[in-house]
């Protein structure tokens, strides 16, 4: 398992948020997602032998927002 941290600079509410936490149901391999519309990012916690940075960066963008690896 690895954590990593996410800018995502489009987030602007918490429903934001609470929509990219929500793809930890769908993308398999995390553990745990926590994003902060504050911070303007999220931290994913993850199996790195079964997801990639990528993938997550895939999955957001599909989501509507746009995330870069910190």
């Amino acid at each position: 398992m690895i954590k990593q941290t996410f800018k995502v600079p489009d987030l602007t509410c918490s429903n934001c948020a609470l929509k990219l936490e929500a793809l930890e149901d769908t993308l398999r391999g995390v553990k745990q997602i926590n994003a902060s519309y504050h911070k303007l990012e999220m931290t994913v916690e993850y199996d790195e032998t079964q997801l990639s940075a990528q993938a997550i960066i895939a999955a957001v963008k599909h989501s509507g927002y746009t995330a870069t690896l910190v």
